[in-house]
């Protein structure tokens, strides 16, 4: 009993997370569920649910491989849980090897059982409000506030999607200065993408995009296909890599038996470097 206990509270208290510090996106909890902010989270192992108080858990670059380039991971699940250690914590440290300041993103969960939050609505203002906080704390976290991006998993990349093609203007009047910060991302990187709020014509000013899939995965090649043609009609930078095989949740690659799947993580760190986001101070 004790021991339990004892869990219960480790995870109730959730300000670091894998040793990393963790802030929530809302001081005072997310608005309209400030009442829920203190309700402790469910993890197990690989998986989090029962989120009701959204955040980013930060992973500073090394200072002396830092490029100024932040990413904001949005791990999959289906919107049921997070996957928040294959497509959460190891993400982040392969991008803080490659000198990118990671934020994992804790969002809400839309598809959990009795959820009172919606994909459109709520997961939307979770995204919006990370990406405003880190570009409104920059300077703190020593990164080039054009140079934020998103990394999406599976659901992920639908949360990413709910952001990626508005404007992502700030409100000027708002009381919360971070609610002011524009809250578009510059660029998107997708790891087998859910099909959920692609545009059926892409914006002009869509962020540039990279994506990756195995072309056996039932769920989500189909996203990467049609967000290639919209990217080319819309004559915007694109790079994908559709793989034979894989099928879906190879994470980071680590785990799997296929040489092209266990790589893939460079190719993203090659996109990376040849559209300038791994070099320091550019633009």
């Amino acid at each position: 009993m004790k021991s339990k206990l004892f869990f219960l509270l480790l995870i109730s208290v959730p300000q670091v997370l894998f040793g990393q510090q963790e802030i929530f996106l809302w001081p005072n909890g997310a608005p309209g569920f400030e009442n829920r902010r203190n309700e402790p989270t469910q993890a197990k192992d690989w998986w989090m649910k029962n989120i009701h108080n959204p955040s980013i858990t930060v992973y500073p670059a090394p200072a002396d491989k830092a490029t100024g380039t932040a990413v904001i991971v949005c791990p999959g699940g289906g919107h049921r849980e997070l996957v928040i250690t294959a497509e959460g914590k190891e993400a982040a440290e392969f991008l803080n090897s490659i000198g990118v300041t990671a934020f994992v993103l804790k969002y809400r969960l839309a598809n959990e059982d009795k959820s009172p939050y919606s994909l459109e609505k709520h997961v939307r203002e979770d995204a919006y409000r990370a990406m405003r906080l880190v570009r409104s704390r920059a300077q703190e976290w020593n990164i080039n506030p054009e140079r934020i991006g998103m990394l999406g998993f599976s659901a992920g990349g639908e949360v990413v999607a709910l952001v990626a093609y508005g404007s992502g203007s700030g409100d000027p009047n708002a009381k919360d200065p971070i609610d002011k910060a524009n809250g578009k991302p510059n660029f998107q990187m997708l790891v087998y993408p859910g099909p959920g709020f692609v545009p059926k014509i892409i914006p002009k000013d869509a962020p540039p995009l990279f994506m990756l899939v195995a072309n056996d995965d039932p769920c989500c090649s189909e996203p990467v296909v049609t967000l290639l043609q919209g990217y080319r009609a819309a004559n915007l930078p694109v790079e994908a890599h559709i793989y034979t095989q894989g099928k879906h949740g190879f994470n980071m690659g680590n785990r799997s038996k296929l040489n092209s799947i266990k790589t893939w993580p460079q190719r993203m760190a090659d996109w990376m470097s040849d559209t300038g986001l791994l070099t320091p101070g550019q633009n």
